[in-house]
């Protein structure tokens, strides 16, 4: 390392990563390997003719797997504690809700997906906000910043 570049945080300064955030890394993870498997499976179906329309379902598939990103590159960021991860992770989990939510509307076997998709998210929420998961991540609270100027006397 020449003298003009300053050294990146290690993730071994940052301290130890707390299990919370190591599962909610895991769960952004999952979601973004479903989202790729339903991408790729729509791509299948759709060039292999069991879809209406090759296109929608290429555009679909393709969608998915782009969609996918986001949750992998958070959960990447998770477990190497990059403060900017968290939010693309409640991002994630906040889209996945009203998904979950049309899936239970569904009379079909959609039900139990939208079932464990709301608990994923949740759960991957309730994780994502826990003060042990934003110190590890060494997020402040509001007014955690700097501290105010004093007015000049």
């Amino acid at each position: 390392m020449s003298s003009g570049q300053t050294p990146t945080t290690d993730v071994t300064e940052a301290g130890p990563r707390p299990g919370r955030l190591t599962a909610a890394a895991v769960l952004a993870a999952l979601e973004g390997v479903a989202l790729v498997a339903a991408g790729v499976y729509l791509l299948i179906r759709g060039f292999a003719g069991d879809a209406d329309s090759v296109e929608q379902a290429a555009t679909g598939g393709v969608t998915l797997i782009v969609l996918a990103l986001l949750p992998l590159l958070a959960a990447r960021g998770l477990l190497q504690q990059r403060s900017w991860s968290r939010g693309p992770a409640i991002i994630t989990q906040i889209m996945a809700l009203p998904v979950a939510w049309t899936l239970l509307q569904a009379d079909s076997l959609a039900i139990p997906a939208g079932i464990a998709l709301g608990v994923v998210a949740v759960t991957a929420l309730v994780l994502l906000v826990h003060p042990a998961t934003t110190r590890a991540l060494g997020i402040r609270g509001p007014g955690g910043g700097q501290e105010p100027k004093q007015p000049k006397k």
